[in-house]
């Protein structure tokens, strides 16, 4: 099993998670993170860190969010690796409750 990042993520890109992460398995695209799978110990101390809850074990990722796994896993390979977290994108908290963002990820 590994950690998700779904839609929440989206033209928001907090990176509070990616600090506390033992294994850097974060990746950054223009406006969303992923979790890299392959990199993932499965250890959550990313979940509560997530300003916008959009971090989910695999098994728990809700039904409307499951393309993301598949996302993740996708995109992880082609984006860097982020290690530090740096300030969220400029319209973050207009974004954060905003919901079906999917059309607004950049890849």
């Amino acid at each position: 099993m590994t950690y998700v990042v779904t839609e929440s993520c989206i033209r928001c890109k907090y990176t509070d998670c990616v600090d506390v992460c033992p294994v850097d398995c974060f990746r950054e695209g223009p406006n969303f993170l992923v979790i890299d799978p392959d990199e993932c110990i499965d250890c959550a101390v990313c979940v509560p860190e997530c300003p916008v809850n959009a971090i989910y074990a695999e098994d728990d990722v809700p039904g409307d969010q499951q393309v993301f796994i598949k996302l993740n896993a996708e995109l992880s390979p082609g984006w860097t690796s982020i290690t530090k977290s740096k300030a969220a994108l400029p319209d973050a908290d207009e974004w954060k409750e905003v919901k079906n963002k999917l059309d607004q990820l950049v890849k």
